[in-house]
């Protein structure tokens, strides 16, 4: 680079610096949000892995007419649960969310059914909708199995069948995750709130520093000097990437501290989230945040007014908003093409992060390729529209 290009992108680059330190109404606006959102983020996630733990440890469980179940019952007391009593309208209240655990219905010919041979039919009843109550559909559940299992068992062991005759095959699971990798089913959601950090952090500075600046009347007479061109637009470009990095950091870092405030144990003990992570979370951002950062330029260079560059970046937005929800609506569902685009690919390397899985050469250069082809792209755009300015 020649001189003339380098003291332009100085003078642009720390010109765009000074602006944007000067809205400080704006720069509270990024930060603060930024700075809470992982200890707040943590405090939610630990907050409904401790209500799940605090349930699962006090094993209650709601049942309509089990005083026609004396047998039922001595097996649900013999399993440590403690069987509470269930409202009248217990129907209403879950489909209103107010009970927060199925309810299971025992008819009053339970224990004839059973001494005559004949299944007894018993009804668990939730609210697919109430995502409390149907969590503990599956404790219930295995109650009654297990209730069934060992009438079965007793039942043929009068007639002379032993319990090894009865299991033939013994099955043994092995969960081959790790601790951290268990956890990611809870903070799957983090990787995107990071991109969306760095995506808000750079829109409000490409936004000011293009179409604010045309809207202000101080982007013509920036053109008309003598400086490059291209000096110009790598400059406000580097401070826009500066500005997008800088609330990824500050996103990154709060996790730091806010594992502290985390409710559950278990959940602490499973999210690992150090110095490690974090850089590793700020080095994957940063050609999102390059790509980002030139094609938001591009879209508002090409606007009259801040609210119509607002208006056309909405769709970058929603695009990178919505990347992620693809790996979360399809977990396990990873191709090699979503490391090329732009948002999913990052969300799947930080998911690895999450994991504690290596990140290896093959699967981060796509994401590096994407971030530098958009930035000569978007960059290219701007440096043309800027050139069209200044011949009109």
């Amino acid at each position: 680079m020649n001189g003339p290009f380098l003291k332009a992108f100085r003078t642009v680059f720390a010109k765009e610096i000074v602006d944007a330190l000067r809205d400080r109404r704006t720069l509270l606006r990024l930060l603060i949000p930024s700075v809470l959102m992982g200890p707040l983020m943590l405090l939610l996630m630990s907050s409904l892995a401790a209500s799940l733990q605090q349930r699962a440890e006090q094993r209650e469980v709601l049942v309509v007419g089990i005083e026609h179940a004396p047998t039922l019952r001595n097996y649900i007391e013999r399993q440590t649960y403690t069987i509470k009593t269930v409202p009248a309208d217990y129907e209403e209240q879950l489909r209103l969310g107010k009970l927060a655990d199925p309810v299971l219905l025992v008819p009053a010919d339970f224990e004839t059914m059973l001494a005559g041979g004949e299944p007894a039919r018993v009804e668990v009843v939730t609210d697919s909708a109430n995502q409390r109550a149907e969590a503990g559909v599956g404790a219930v559940n295995r109650l009654l199995s297990g209730f069934g299992n060992e009438r079965a068992t007793l039942t043929l062991a009068m007639h002379g069948i032993g319990a090894p005759q009865l299991k033939p095959v013994d099955v043994q699971e092995r969960d081959l995750a790790s601790q951290q990798a268990r956890s990611v089913r809870l903070t799957q959601m983090l990787p995107m709130f990071i991109m969306m950090a760095v995506l808000y952090g750079a829109l409000t500075a490409a936004l000011d520093s293009t179409a604010g600046e045309r809207e202000r009347g101080s982007l013509e007479p920036l053109l008309v000097n003598p400086a490059p061109h291209s000096a110009i637009v790598t400059g406000k470009w580097a401070a826009v990437v500066m500005a997008g990095m800088l609330v990824a950091v500050l996103s990154n870092l709060s996790f730091l501290p806010g594992q502290m405030l985390m409710r559950s144990d278990a959940l602490a003990a499973m999210f690992q989230f150090g110095w490690g992570e974090a850089i590793r979370f700020l080095l994957l951002q940063i050609p999102l945040g390059m790509g980002l950062s030139a094609v938001l330029m591009a879209l508002a260079i090409r606007t009259k007014t801040f609210k119509e560059a607002q208006a056309s970046t909405t769709l970058v937005i929603t695009a990178i908003a919505l990347t992620p929800m693809v790996a979360i609506v399809n977990p396990g569902g990873e191709a090699s093409w979503h490391l090329w685009v732009p948002g999913l690919g990052q969300n799947q390397l930080m998911m690895l992060v999450l994991k504690g899985e290596p990140l290896t050469f093959a699967k981060v250069m796509p994401t590096v390729i994407v971030g530098i082809a958009l930035s000569v792209a978007g960059l290219t755009l701007v440096a043309r529209s800027m050139r069209a300015a200044v011949a009109r």
